[in-house]
């Protein structure tokens, strides 16, 4: 056969999305038989694909470590302060065989941190897959802390004047770190951090109720909220601020996530949201349209910290090993945010 031949007798390449979804199935079928429910390694993000008759697995991008590591962490032990052990005995109770304690230090003078009760990054349980689909959920809630979310925390972290005295809530919110850093650094009237999936919720409440002594006098609360559901009269047009990370990956969510977000937000020229999402192929473009057709303003940033930028130029060069195979397609966030239009308030 000659080289046309061979090249026409090829498969086309398949898109890095369904390389992440044959890593997942791989991971799900090696797990034991059981008739009792297994946790399985789930994490996509940091699963070395390891079948040699598969090589295009091994070059989509994973998460590994951190993310940015933009917010340091570490699993709690001996060597913390007298407060943090306090909160680590308070979270004992809360704690199941999944779960580990996790101590996240904000870029504050003050040094001051979370501490968060989390999922081990390579445990879910397969009955959480059932919650999904009894709720229209995804679990990514679950899976691991996002580096999206590690970005966001920052930003927000670094913005405090955004959100001083004002209602902010944040959607999608996983376990709820950038929802909490708002609600320890910026002296916000109130936090009201949300998902729609009711497990993640859970852990929400266990982490507002953990912190609560470095929140000050800023109300911060959990919500279940799922947007493709009729908001309850006491949310609507009452939030200056709506913040998120990764949320918009799922095309079918697209035109309920922009309603919700144009219904949250006050009637007000100094409303705002801010989205941090990678473009993760066109997904991002096709939320801007949702956008644009409800009738909102939108500005998207590439370049919209420094540090930020800073390290992604690195990954981007490869300075960085840190972060295997790093694809800013699907791992970069840009800062989307969206207003209503000028003329209304004129």
């Amino acid at each position: 056969m000659d080289k046309g031949g061979m090249d026409a007798a090829r498969p086309p390449p398949r898109s890095p999305a369904s390389l992440r979804w044959s890593i997942l199935r791989k991971s799900l079928l090696r797990r034991p038989s059981s008739s009792a429910p297994v946790m399985t390694s789930f994490n996509p993000l940091k699963w070395d694909a390891d079948d040699p008759s598969d090589v295009s697995t091994k070059n989509v991008s994973r998460k590994r470590g951190g993310g940015f590591n933009l917010i340091p962490c570490h699993p709690l032990d001996d060597s913390d302060s007298v407060e943090v052990l306090e909160a680590t005995l308070r979270a004992k109770d809360l704690v199941g065989p999944r779960d580990v304690c996790i101590r996240y230090k904000l870029p504050l003078e003050n040094g001051s941190g979370l501490v968060m009760i989390q999922r081990m990054e390579d445990c879910v349980d397969l009955n959480d897959f059932e919650i999904s689909t009894r709720y229209d959920i995804d679990t990514t809630g679950l899976v691991c802390s996002w580096p999206s979310e590690d970005v966001l925390a920052y930003f927000c972290v670094n913005h405090p004047l955004m959100f001083r005295s004002k209602r902010v809530i944040e959607l999608g919110s996983g376990y709820g770190l950038a929802g909490l850093a708002i609600a320890a650094s910026s002296d916000a009237q109130e936090v009201v951090i949300s998902d729609g999936n009711p497990n993640v919720v859970d852990y929400i409440q266990h982490n507002i109720s953990l912190n609560a002594q470095v929140f000050g006098a800023t109300k911060v609360q959990s919500m279940i909220l799922h947007w493709n559901q009729d908001l309850v009269s006491d949310v609507l047009s009452s939030f200056d601020v709506v913040v998120a990370s990764d949320c918009t990956f799922f095309l079918q969510f697209h035109e309920s996530l922009a309603c919700t977000v144009k219904s949250l937000l006050k009637r007000s020229e100094a409303s705002e949201a801010i989205f941090l999402s990678p473009k993760r192929g066109d997904s991002l473009v096709k939320f801007i349209e949702k956008i644009k057709e409800i009738g909102l303003d939108y500005k998207l940033l590439e370049n919209y910290d420094t540090h930020v930028w800073n390290i992604h130029q690195k990954l981007l060069k490869g300075d960085d090993s840190t972060w295997a195979n790093y694809d800013p397609d699907h791992c970069y966030p840009l800062l989307l945010r969206m207003t209503f239009p000028a003329h209304e308030y004129k």
